[in-house]
């Protein structure tokens, strides 16, 4: 059943595997464009809020819904709000100003093509855990059938944000219940099903999963101690050593159950800086700087968001 989902059509073995080599779910806007993303892997956006992570996500969304005469991928994306303060508003309005800058102003079909993209774009919200793993369960005929209706195959699920429910499952548990309800409400096993449906999923619809995730800070930690000043990261004398210092200063507590970290197999910092750069009209806009954590890399990138897309700051 899952090489069947591998599988378009009549395909053999040889072409379906030469489909999957090529069409891979690229990345180029900051902060993905550092390691080529695969089918497969769990990109994991960490950082306090707010950090531009669901801007992010937003940007990678257009890309990929966006057709390919337009940079976009063509392909379908599923987004699973959990954080339920998802504006689809804003991001109409990012996918007009894409379409507008790639058309430059020459075409008359943007309705069109923006009604074309829209219909790529999979928005599905969960109010709860119970309503999340329900949906988990049935994304593989939903998906199959969008497949079939629209004739491609889902790129990219979003999970915005993973740990929205952490704190309200993990106090469900230290009510007195019955054995078999605790069992039902234990943070392993919802996060070990979670995982186990993702599974069965990628099996089915190769895709690249990206989930963002607030973090905490440690109890040694205040507010602002997260904080990383540009300026000193991009002075000429800071060296890589103190680059990982500054960076150091900002330890995020993790709270998810291991079962999910060890799920994750890409994870990127996220956090504002106290930098702020003026725009082409005169608009300041804030600077976030992100890092690699998983693979480690000492380098931290700069970067602006705006509405257009997301760019890196040299």
């Amino acid at each position: 059943m899952g090489v069947r989902g591998w599988i378009d059509g009549d395909e053999s073995g040889r072409e379906m595997l030469s489909r999957v080599l090529t069409e891979r779910p690229y990345l180029h806007l900051p902060p993905f464009q550092k390691f080529p993303l695969r089918v497969g892997n769990v990109v994991e956006l960490v950082g306090p809020s707010p950090c531009a992570k669901t801007h992010i996500l937003m940007q990678a969304a257009i890309d990929c819904i966006l057709p390919k005469h337009c940079g976009g991928l063509g392909h379908l994306v599923l987004f699973i709000d959990l954080d339920c303060r998802f504006d689809i508003l804003r991001l109409s309005q990012m996918l007009r100003n894409r379409i507008f800058q790639a058309n430059e102003n020459k075409s008359n079909d943007d309705e069109e093509l923006f009604l074309e993209c829209m219909k790529r774009f999979l928005y599905i919200r969960c109010y709860d855990t119970l309503e999340f793993l329900a949906t988990l369960k049935t994304l593989h005929y939903k998906l199959q059938k969008e497949r079939q209706a629209q004739g491609i195959s889902v790129n990219f699920l979003m999970i915005d944000s993973i740990g929205a429910f952490h704190w309200i499952d993990r106090a469900s548990t230290s009510l007195r219940l019955g054995f078999d309800n605790r069992k039902a409400l234990s943070l392993h096993n919802v996060y070990a099903t979670v995982v186990q449906e993702i599974k069965k999923l990628l099996l089915l619809h190769p895709m690249l999963v990206i989930a963002s995730k607030a973090t905490i800070l440690g109890s040694r930690y205040a507010a602002n101690a997260g904080k990383w000043n540009l300026r000193t990261l991009c002075s000429p004398n800071s060296a890589v050593s103190s680059v990982t210092k500054k960076v150091h200063q900002f330890m995020y507590r993790e709270y998810m159950p291991s079962i999910w970290q060890s799920f994750v197999t890409l994870r990127i910092l996220i956090q504002a800086s106290d930098v702020h750069i003026s725009t082409d009209k005169n608009h300041n806009k804030s600077v976030y700087l992100s890092q690699w954590l998983m693979p480690p890399v000492s380098f931290v990138d700069s970067f602006i968001v705006n509405d257009v897309g997301v760019f890196c700051v040299s």
